[in-house]
């Protein structure tokens, strides 16, 4: 068996799967329609998301609720409630990823300090880290 390069999640890359991995995906998915429609979502939303193409999210959202997939059509129309964002974040090169992170290490110190402190200690947290 090759050595697959593995993806952020630890999982291969669909195109980097072997011809008998290709066969065995093929196999499930021919048995199960409903997987196989949410593996088509997936990877198109995928290519969305790679090829940072926003102006394609209303034809997938509507593909998406159209198919009637329990998850994934929550997860569609969950999409519009902020469309605007979306399709920002999926088209603009910019993104607020560092401010995200910020915001979310000063939710985590004070989670830590369990509402027992007061914004000057929590400052000093902030500032010491």
């Amino acid at each position: 068996m090759v050595e697959q390069e593995p993806s952020k999640t630890g999982r291969p890359h669909p195109e980097s799967l072997n011809e008998e991995e290709r066969a065995d995906l093929k196999e499930v998915l021919a048995r199960c329609p409903e997987l196989d429609a949410a593996a088509a979502h997936v990877r198109e939303f995928g290519e969305l998301l790679g090829h940072r193409s926003g102006s394609g999210l209303p034809t997938w959202i509507d593909a998406v609720d159209a198919s009637r997939l329990p998850g994934l059509t929550g997860f569609a129309l969950h999409l519009l409630r902020d469309f605007d964002a979306v399709t920002a974040g999926l088209t603009l090169e910019w993104n607020s990823g560092s401010v995200e992170g910020a915001v979310n290490r000063i939710k985590k110190i004070k989670r830590q300090l369990y509402g027992r402190a007061g914004f000057t200690l929590l400052r000093k947290m902030i500032l010491l880290r």
